[in-house]
């Protein structure tokens, strides 16, 4: 099949699946979402495929969302807020849920809904030279899916998040606990290739119960609940109309973006 935002190829008993739109930086827009929704549907039940790997195309894994996409789409009450961030939250979840191990090869860029992706995914190989992060509130947005508390535990997650840090290295996300190797640059997607190819040789429908049990661990201590929780809060947080959100959304649709990150970063700066 051909697709216009993705790339797919088996490479034995493993499916590669590439975020395509390098010159964005493979931004998920709602295509994307699309036929990414359509192959996992279609490869979860080929029983030739027994696990797949996750990258992007170019010099990124992804810079998440595209923003631009709903630019001018109402955004001022719960109703319409709601559907688009669900189907967002869905997407990524999609990984975490899939009955086949996914395994994320990052390098570059995984910023915001791509780095909730790669931590969605059930195994994640950093490159050297990675970056992290979740930027959301800085653009006055909040978390789709609250993985990072469940990974690196909270103090490391508040930081992380209540700064909107973006730049967290390959080395330090290994450290939190959100990735579980790095590797030379360049050796991401083959590392990622060997560790599904691994997890291949082993019977595909008790890999699928073993993961299915680890995930229904995390079921118990409240995951789901706390997750729905979270999109709440992004709800209430992308609907909420505070002046200075109001602000920073009049000065991003007339100036743009940087300008508006300007205006906020300049209410704070240190003067001599």
């Amino acid at each position: 099949m051909s697709y216009d935002t993705i790339l797919f190829e088996m490479q034995g008993p493993v499916g590669l699946l590439t975020l395509n739109r390098p010159d964005k930086l493979n931004a998920i827009n709602g295509r994307m979402v699309e036929e990414v929704n359509a192959l996992l549907d279609r490869i979860e039940r080929d029983a030739a495929v027994r696990a797949l790997v996750v990258t992007g195309a170019g010099r990124a894994f992804s810079a998440g969302f595209d923003l631009t996409e709903g630019a001018g789409r109402p955004w001022n009450t719960v109703g319409d807020v709601r559907p688009v961030l669900q189907a967002d939250f869905d997407f990524v979840m999609r990984f975490w849920h899939s009955l086949l191990p996914t395994v994320a090869a990052v390098k570059g860029y995984a910023l915001a809904g791509a780095c909730e992706l790669a931590m969605a995914c059930d195994i994640t190989i950093a490159a050297a030279g990675a970056r992290f992060g979740e930027p959301e509130l800085r653009f006055g947005s909040g978390i789709i899916a609250l993985l990072m508390p469940w990974l690196s535990g909270p103090k490391r997650a508040k930081e992380a998040l209540l700064t909107g840090n973006d730049k967290i290295s390959a080395e330090e996300a290994l450290a939190m606990g959100l990735v579980n190797r790095v590797v030379a640059e360049g050796e991401e997607v083959r590392t990622a290739l060997a560790i599904a190819r691994e997890i291949a040789i082993n019977d595909r429908e008790k890999v699928r119960l073993t993961k299915q049990a680890i995930n229904r661990t995390y079921s118990i201590m409240g995951f789901e609940q706390a997750l729905a929780m979270g999109l709440d809060a992004d709800i209430q947080i992308e609907a909420l109309q505070t002046p200075e959100g109001k602000t920073f959304r009049e000065i991003r649709q007339r100036d743009g973006l940087k300008a508006a990150l300007a205006w906020r970063d300049a209410r704070f700066a240190k003067k001599d």
